[in-house]
């Protein structure tokens, strides 16, 4: 393994600005990389060889200010759902395998006026609707770690390549953990920050709305440094116009002298995986060791954030899809979904009330604890259809959606945050922090990451 795949974004920009290295090397290695090992997990769908190179010749010969970039010279790898002019958005779908979008998405410019070089493409499901990745157009990307187990979804396509050392920095997207998803799955980092704080814009005709699903939306940055993932999100912050909802908000608040955490080690109606308890409680450990205040709570009314999401999610989403768009599989799978709460005769106005309510409640909690570390899944990761089963498959999405929602429903920011490898698959944990408060949860992160190394980046087996 060429050393140079390990590196974090951050590191590598470090010596590239220090002219140690050169892009084109970085960029070779990755590629490289790509030949090597995409074969066997369908990672990345696209590699833009010839246009990386040619962008990495230029970052070499780039003036000395130039270089001061935070990502000067670095590949990324970009969902298949966000523009990037050039290359198809397909969204997992046959029917959009030749949608070229007029512009490129905000969340790519960004990166690119900041130094990144995209380099390839990424896999999804089929409109990013489930929690492992495979569609008809692409096919099936697998887990690095376990063939057999799910990458998660929808951005499995993007952990599996930072995973397996394919790339350092991604871009994913996330309404139900689709960046926290395939971050625990594969062994990786991701941030899902406050919807608003990172623009989502879409420019292919019939995407750019996305109605009520819209308020749960949030583009994000993936890596395995949570170093990264801050370098990422400040590069990608702020309003954009296409975006009425986004935001500019101060990265930095306040802090207390003494931080509190909240330590989740069990949900009602849910039971937690030994290895994910084991990695929270020695997240807690670490944390307890640096000063701050840590106390095992339960997080407030968790099935109903659960329940609400799914409520507003799927009120009227499956009727606006065109007949025909899913394979039979998941047609079947997204009606049992949708049907999982049939006995719910709220309507979606009292849903909206709903959600405003356990919106306060839970910034209360985000106020008394500056952070909140519970399990990413409760479940470990499952085997690949599992979500597709009639039988196995509602039960696996509860136990995986369970912690996940309070983060798309209310809005709030979340780190996703690999452990220790247990039976050979990361473990991990997820740390939510109030609303804007990107600071805590990736300054806690980080903390916990300095004494446990991300496993990644793995050879596929």
């Amino acid at each position: 393994m060429n050393e140079l795949i390990k590196k974090s974004a951050e590191e590598l920009a470090s010596l590239i600005r220090k002219k140690e290295i050169s892009s084109t090397e970085v960029i070779e290695a990755h590629i490289n990389r790509i030949n090597e090992v995409n074969p066997q997990v369908n990672a990345i769908t696209v590699v833009l060889e010839e246009d990386a190179l040619t962008m990495a010749k230029a970052a070499d010969n780039a003036p000395e200010a130039e270089r001061k970039r935070p990502f000067h010279g670095v590949p990324i790898t970009i969902k298949e759902n966000i523009d990037y002019v050039g290359v198809p958005t397909t969204n997992g779908l046959t029917l959009l395998q030749d949608s070229f979008p007029p512009r490129t998405a905000p969340v790519v410019e960004r990166m690119m006026s900041n130094g990144a070089i995209p380099i390839g493409r990424t896999n999804l499901p089929e409109l990013g609707l489930r929690l492992d990745t495979d569609n008809p157009l692409r096919g099936r990307t697998y887990n690095p770690w376990d063939k057999k187990l799910t990458p998660g979804g929808s951005s499995g396509g993007e952990a599996a390549a930072i995973s397996s050392g394919m790339s350092p920095f991604g871009l994913g997207n996330d309404i139900g953990g689709s960046l926290r998803n395939p971050a625990y799955c594969c062994g990786i980092a991701s941030l899902k920050p406050s919807i608003g704080r990172i623009p989502n814009v879409r420019t292919i005709e019939g995407f750019q709305d996305r109605g009520i699903a819209g308020a749960f939306y949030a583009e994000g940055p993936m890596a395995r440094s949570v170093r990264d993932l801050k370098n990422g999100l400040l590069v990608m912050a702020g309003r954009h116009i296409d975006d009425p909802q986004s935001i500019t908000v101060e990265y930095d608040g306040f802090v207390p002298d003494t931080p509190k955490a909240a330590i989740v080690k069990e949900l009602p109606n849910h039971k937690i995986a030994g290895a994910n308890i084991q990695a929270i409680e020695k997240a807690a450990k670490i944390l307890d060791d640096h000063g701050w205040i840590v106390e095992e709570v339960e997080p407030p009314e968790v099935d109903r954030v659960y329940e609400i999401w799914h409520k507003i999610l799927n009120s009227g989403m499956l009727d606006a899809i065109p007949e025909g768009t899913f394979k039979p599989q998941t047609e079947a799978y997204l009606h049992r979904f949708s049907e999982q709460f049939h006995n719910n005769t709220m309507t979606l106005y009292e849903a909206l009330v709903e959600r405003d309510r356990l919106r306060r409640i839970w910034s209360t909690f985000l106020d008394d604890y500056q952070i909140c570390i519970g399990p990413t899944w409760a479940n470990r990761p499952w085997p690949i259809d599992t979500d597709l089963d009639p039988d196995a498959g509602i039960p696996a999405l509860q136990d995986s959606f369970i912690f996940i929602t309070p983060g798309n429903c209310l809005g709030l920011p979340s780190v996703a945050l690999p452990m220790d490898l247990v039976d050979g698959l990361p473990s991990g944990i997820q740390i939510y922090s109030g609303l804007y408060r990107e600071d805590l949860c990736l300054s806690a992160a980080e903390i916990i990451q300095n004494e446990v190394p991300c496993p990644s980046p793995t050879n596929p087996s």
